[in-house]
């Protein structure tokens, strides 16, 4: 758990057990009978659907785990990429976005959350 006034644009949250990118935060004058209350808005990392968290600057919001790694392209097939992770050389299939463009033996960069994997944007 973080407090809300130390996340940034670019940070990650979790909105509604959904792991997000904070993409913008607004806050909001204190009033005379309470804290400011602050604005983010995220977009999903795998659904890419946009969500919003409002609130005082003082609540604590869960922040997902995200492991940045490395892998390389090993085959592509439609939509789908086999990649081999550099490290423990694992196999696994990640689907490609509609605006990334990948290459057999190219290597990218992707991040694992709860079990889940995405391309990385470049």
């Amino acid at each position: 758990m973080v407090e809300v006034r130390t996340l940034k644009e670019g940070n990650y949250i979790k909105i509604d057990g959904v792991p997000c990118k904070i993409i913008s935060k607004t806050s909001g004058k204190t009033s005379k009978h309470g804290s400011a209350k602050v604005v983010i808005t995220a977009v999903g990392i795998f659904d890419g659907k946009k969500r919003e968290w409002a609130g005082p600057v003082s609540s604590n919001v869960e922040v997902p785990m995200i492991l940045k790694k490395k892998g390389q392209v090993v085959s592509i097939q439609g939509n789908t990429a086999q990649i081999m992770d550099t490290e423990s050389y694992e196999m696994f299939d990640l689907i490609i976005p509609k605006d990334r463009e990948l290459k057999e033996g190219e290597e990218i960069s992707y991040i694992e959350v709860e079990g889940k994997r995405g391309l990385q944007e470049k």
